[in-house]
């Protein structure tokens, strides 16, 4: 099985009216992306950053948890930051798992839009449990990764959607739910 290594991007990215940003970290994506991951055995969670600033707000959260108050008060926390490294780029996150496995990995992201190189979970999870490549899922905050950033990697996985119209989740929930389609129990197969 391969492995998966996952990356919240926060630069570049779009706001809603289609400029290029730079997103804030938020305490929340940063504890509820690493449960997620530890929960998916997820090999590392990139929290990708171009802001230095920003970084070191997150290493004192993170730090709060793993050796402060928060270590002693809520254990489960931290073990869940034990695969999180803060990077300042998407390159970055790419030569680590480079380092780590030998190997480039795949890049697949996410979008509520679909490309000509979409393909659906079922097959990126096929990818992942034959595959010896590893894979990195990137995530991106605000509205989304820029075009010209998308256009780089290797797939797109298709949209997440609901019963309904409406199609604008959080990244947190929408990880949980991707990290579930692509290394959850087969529930599906269950009678």
């Amino acid at each position: 099985m391969a492995n998966l290594y996952i990356g919240l991007v926060h630069y570049p990215i779009y706001n809603k009216h289609g400029e290029v940003i730079t997103t804030a970290i938020t305490n929340y994506d940063i504890h509820d992306i690493a449960r997620a991951a530890i929960t998916y055995d997820v090999s590392r969670y990139f929290v990708i950053h171009n802001i230095p600033a920003q970084r070191d707000l997150a290493k004192q959260i993170m730090e709060h948890w793993q050796t402060g108050f928060g270590s002693t008060y809520n254990p489960d926390r931290k073990d869940a930051f034990s695969e999180v490294a803060l990077v300042n780029s998407i390159r970055a996150a790419v030569e680590e798992v480079t380092a780590l496995e030998g190997d480039p990995p795949i890049i697949a992201t996410t979008d509520a839009r679909t490309y000509d190189n979409t393909v659906t979970y079922a097959w990126m999870r096929q990818t992942l449990e034959k595959g010896s490549r590893p894979v990195l899922v990137l995530f991106g905050t605000g509205y989304g990764m820029t075009k010209d950033t998308m256009e780089e990697f290797d797939y797109i996985l298709e949209p997440v959607y609901g019963h309904g119209d409406y199609n604008h989740l959080s990244v947190r929930s929408a990880v949980s739910i991707i990290l579930d389609r692509l290394r959850g129990e087969a529930w599906w197969e269950k009678a």
